[in-house]
């Protein structure tokens, strides 16, 4: 089959059966936010980025959203000119080439199955510890622990998130809309409780707020530095969920990129705000409350919200397991279209191109992702103790990986249209160049860094750290299935399918 049998990439949008015009503005945005999880993804996420680079939270924040402002508008202009539910499969695939292209939809499959099951153990914990405050018998949550209770609680967890995920966007963003609320109101009660007890006496080690936490230089050296930023890419990872589900929303060509920029903004802003009330009212001590200490690390607001809110934490518990279960259900999301168009474009079993005819969303590539995610976090769970924290340190290894190599295709592909005008100039090869070249920087540095059997939980498999084991492994495991791939389905992989080209030669075949 030629690329001429299935129309160009970029032109055909209604061939892989999704429902059409489905998603607005608002339902993009509620489900961007919904993925990235601000409540799930600060009590994971914020504790080691303090543990890295201490009181400079909010300056890594925002030093890792810059890269991730620039990537948005690769992002962005990719999907002006092919909208795709495939993104970063289908546009590294246009650029560079088949080979290119999968290995980077494997990165962000990869990525989304990590997280997957990172947001489902989550979900399980702050289940438990809401039954243990709701009962009055704190003992309860001690329940998560037990492994043969957490592995099938964990996985029927996936189960009801793929369930709903199966049902189409319109169940999807129905149930974001309550629980995104539900979260971002437990996050500005916590933030006010804790400046406000912080500056009247009753913090855990009052740290007065300075101008200094919003400078990035100040916080160590390089090392320290790319080891938080790659942290906080993790925080802000999820919101190209929108454009995933381009082919769905009501005006693809302007809905995605906008609904994006939205979603990035008001996590911006939620993730400053809480790592200054948190630093301001615990510190960054390594004893007791402090932001620092290691036993708080995996989940800051179980360890901190009763203190600061009293009472009131228990909606900071609801809040956390509807962002973990919000989360999970809006990331099936993603690795399931990602599939679709994989299997679609014969990159995959023709299979993982079945769509239900009744909810007209991805069938086989939603089980598929659900069965990965069980049997990945099943190993991890079992392997190792630290698997919750390791996970999202190898998560920021394949996120860099992926985008940047979305954000090097927007420049290839538009090579020939990145001087035509100043706009040009700017949103098709500046920022993208500058994004890539940065996130492909720190791929290479964290993945050095993280042979360092001390780096993430400190936890090692023979001599080599568990981040680099699980990121570079799962990366390497990506490798071996698509030569299985390209001997089984060789047409993808000889460019009879996609065909490579630049956004001009396109140009040129559809006029």
């Amino acid at each position: 089959m030629t690329i001429l049998e299935k129309p160009a990439v970029g032109v055909e949008k209604q061939g892989k059966g999704l429902s059409l015009g489905k998603v607005g503005l608002v339902g993009a945005v509620m489900i961007g936010i919904s993925c990235i999880a601000p409540s799930y993804t600060l009590t994971s996420g914020l504790g080691p980025t303090i543990s890295a680079v201490g009181a400079y939270a909010p300056a890594i924040f925002i030093l890792g959203f810059i890269p991730m402002l620039l990537v948005a508008f690769a992002y962005r202009e990719l999907n002006n000119r092919m909208p795709d539910s495939g993104t970063t499969f289908t546009w590294v695939t246009k650029a560079f080439g088949p080979w290119a292209g999968w290995m980077a939809g494997w990165g962000l499959i990869a990525a989304t199955i990590c997280v997957l099951s990172n947001l489902a153990a989550v979900a399980v914990d702050f289940f438990f510890l809401l039954i243990g405050e709701v009962s009055g018998r704190p003992e309860l949550a001690e329940l998560a622990q037990v492994t043969w209770i957490n592995i099938p609680m964990t996985i029927l967890f996936l189960l009801l998130a793929s369930g709903i995920a199966y049902r189409g966007l319109d169940a999807t963003q129905n149930l974001q809309a309550v629980l995104v609320v539900v979260q971002i109101a437990a996050l500005s009660l916590f933030i006010g409780f804790a400046l406000y007890k912080a500056y009247t006496g009753g913090g855990f080690d009052f740290t007065p707020v300075s101008a200094s936490w919003f400078n990035p230089l100040a916080a160590g050296g390089l090392s320290v530095i790319v080891a938080g930023v790659s942290l906080s890419i993790f925080m802000f990872w999820g919101w190209d969920v929108t454009l995933t589900m381009n082919e769905e929303t009501k005006d693809p060509e302007k809905t995605p990129a906008r609904a994006a920029t939205v979603t990035v903004f008001i996590t911006i802003a939620l993730y400053i705000l809480t790592a200054v009330a948190v630093v301001a009212w615990a510190g960054t001590g390594t004893e007791g409350l402090g932001a620092g200490n290691p036993d708080n690390q995996e989940s800051i607001f179980a360890a901190l919200a009763h203190p600061v809110m009293g009472p009131w934490s228990i909606l900071m518990s609801l809040s956390i397991l509807a962002s973990s279960f919000a989360s999970l259900q809006s990331t099936m999301v993603s690795p399931a279209r990602t599939l679709l168009a994989m299997g679609y474009y014969e990159a995959l079993p023709p299979s993982f191109a079945k769509v239900s005819p009744r909810f007209h969303s991805p069938s086989t590539a939603t089980l598929a992702s659900v069965v990965a995610t069980s049997v990945f976090y099943t190993a991890t769970r079992l392997i190792s103790e630290n698997a919750l924290w390791d996970t999202i340190s190898a998560l920021g290894l394949m996120v860099c990986f992926y985008y940047g190599m979305t954000a090097l295709a927007c420049v290839w592909y538009f090579r020939h249209e990145a001087f035509t005008s100043a706009r040009d100039f700017a949103y098709k090869l500046v920022c993208p160049l500058l994004g890539g070249l940065a996130l492909m920087g720190m791929f290479a540095l964290t993945a050095y860094d993280s042979i360092d059997p001390d780096y993430g939980s400190g936890s090692s498999t023979f001599g080599v750290g568990n981040v680099f084991v699980l990121g570079m492994g799962v990366l390497g495991l990506g490798a071996v299935v698509m030569v299985w791939v390209a001997r089984r389905h060789p047409a993808f992989f000889r460019g009879e399918v996609i065909r490579r080209a630049s956004s001009l030669e396109d140009a040129a075949l559809e006029a």
